[in-house]
């Protein structure tokens, strides 16, 4: 059962980096996604910035301990999706430039869905008709 809860937890984790990575394209289509990625995507780039160790790390680690498992080795999920969260030879330069690379992507993602927001929907819904034709 443990070895199991491990599992979901990577996955948890991988879900939660794409959408960390990806989600702002989410905001574009639907704008109020914007209000959890932003608060994750910052999260995220906390933790790789500030070299912090993300609480999901601790827990995986913890249930396959329970389970009885010291490592990673082993099933699909531990051979692909485990490397790509935890690479070999991550470096804390690494981490840095991860943590940037997130930060420009979204900015980058926002700035371009503002742009291309039609000026009728970034003009506050006051019910007060606009004086200009």
């Amino acid at each position: 059962m443990y070895g199991t809860l491990a599992t979901l937890v990577v996955l948890l984790h991988f879900a939660f980096i794409l959408f960390v990575v990806l989600g702002g394209l989410l905001a574009v289509r639907w704008p109020r996604a914007a209000w959890v990625h932003l608060p994750l995507a910052g999260w995220g780039a906390f933790v790789e910035l500030s070299g912090r160790v993300c609480p999901l790390t601790p827990l995986e680690n913890r249930l396959r301990q329970m389970a009885g498992s010291g490592g990673y080795a082993g099933d699909f999920l531990d051979q692909y999706l485990v490397r790509l969260i935890y690479p070999p030879g991550l470096t804390r330069e690494m981490q840095i430039a991860l943590g940037i690379g997130v930060v420009l992507l979204n900015v980058g993602v926002y700035a371009w869905a503002i742009r291309r927001r039609p000026a009728s929907a970034a003009a506050p819904a006051s019910g007060v008709p606009s004086s200009t034709p």
